[in-house]
């Protein structure tokens, strides 16, 4: 029997829309691009054609963002990461951030503030992240993570020479854990959520995380294309909120419609849009799904205004919609090409195709999904944890049916 639990909610828009904000604008993308560019290793990640999903979508195009190529990192973190340990070190030598390349601030991080310690809590890839920079910087990383991470994602972050704490509980409580060792010990906060008095570094990392979607956008250019749809998986929010704030920005006269996607348990924008009534809500409890970088209870209050005011729909998808969007992407056909996509990777790509059934016509009418539409998909990890990816796509864990 097919089972059919995925939630939707439509935005609900405060008039006039908030102002996007500088840091998310194509102009702050183009900043943070030229520092990306001057990092050892950087390239844009391809953007695929997949015109099998197209096909079963019934949609005109569908094209892939690829990030789990990113610096052979496995998923799209390091942009805000890097761009953000940038800035708040040129913050404390008195620079100006624009204009210093990695190289250059490894050097004067050790000459003027000698060892520093980086501390941040994460589902993994953050954190991994936040790993690579202080070890690219020479310098120390402590990364908090929730119960239950998985044992890949913890060596992951280890391998970077990171010491590494899994608490007992999930994970908004380890972020509150990560600043309070913050502040009694001195160490550097990278964090991407933001709290009263601490919103720069979530503003730095929104924008590096901008570089995805300028990529993105000349490439579908060179393609002869423009997004109508854009799908974005939400955490805290961060990566959505930051390709809403810039695809605004481009294509303000057109903006394509927003989609964004949230584990069942951890649906926290889902609910803030249902409760109608403008503000941010949570979620609580262990937050348990197998969409581990999406498993985040609070939304970022930099992000909510803007996915507030411009979201077409909220989903709230059940982990089986993860798992057929990482078959469908390991498994192409018509030509597309095969993508090793995690679970918080691969949810747009189950969430398009089951759109196209009938149970959700609907839906797919009010978000005017047509034969036209031209669906950008952002592929936010690879396989982070090897055991459940194998145990998914080759076990078929997870199935549709029950």
């Amino acid at each position: 029997m097919s089972i059919h639990k995925v939630k939707f909610c439509e935005g609900v828009p405060h008039r006039p829309a908030v102002e996007i904000p500088a840091y998310c604008r194509p102009e702050a993308a183009a900043a943070a691009r030229r520092y990306h560019q001057d990092l050892p290793g950087y390239e844009p990640t391809p953007l695929h054609c997949l015109p099998g999903l197209a096909q079963v979508a019934k949609v005109g195009r569908v094209v892939v963002k690829d990030e789990a190529l990113r610096f052979n990192l496995n998923a799209f973190k390091v942009l805000g990461a890097s761009y953000a340990i940038a800035r708040l070190l040129a913050q404390q030598l008195q620079l100006d951030g624009d204009q210093l390349n990695w190289e250059q601030l490894a050097s004067l991080t050790k000459e003027r503030l000698g060892q520093i310690t980086l501390v941040t809590a994460t589902d993994g890839n953050h954190g991994r992240a936040v790993a690579w920079a202080a070890e690219q910087l020479g310098q120390r990383a402590v990364v908090y993570l929730p119960q239950g991470a998985a044992p890949s994602r913890i060596e992951a972050i280890a391998g970077h020479g990171a010491e590494v704490i899994v608490t007992d509980s999930n994970y908004d409580d380890a972020v509150r854990l990560a600043a309070a060792q913050a502040a009694a010990n001195g160490w550097f906060l990278v964090q991407d959520t933001a709290v009263p008095g601490y919103e720069d570094i979530p503003a730095w990392i929104m924008q590096g995380y901008t570089t995805i979607a300028a990529e993105s956008w000349e490439q579908m250019q060179v393609l002869g294309l423009r997004p109508t749809h854009i799908f974005l998986q939400a955490g805290v929010g961060s990566l959505a909120a930051s390709q809403v704030g810039y695809w605004q920005g481009q294509l303000a006269e057109h903006p394509p419609k927003f989609v964004v996607m949230e584990p069942e348990q951890a649906a926290c924008f889902y609910l803030s849009a249902k409760q109608k009534d403008g503000q941010p809500h949570a979620v609580g409890g262990n937050l348990e799904t197998i969409m581990a970088g999406l498993s985040c209870g609070e939304p970022n209050p930099l992000a909510w205004p803007l996915l507030r005011d411009y979201t077409t729909a909220f989903a709230s998808c059940p982990d089986y919609v993860a798992a057929y969007g990482m078959r469908i992407f390991g498994n192409p056909w018509a030509g597309g090409e095969r993508i090793t996509a995690g679970e918080s990777g691969a949810v747009g790509a189950g969430l398009l195709a089951l759109l196209a059934q009938p149970t959700y016509q609907a839906w797919r009418q009010r978000l005017g999904l047509t034969q036209d539409s031209v669906v950008l998909l952002i592929n936010s990890e690879g396989a982070t944890d090897p055991v459940n990816y194998q145990a998914i796509v080759w076990d078929g864990k997870y199935p549709l049916t029950e």
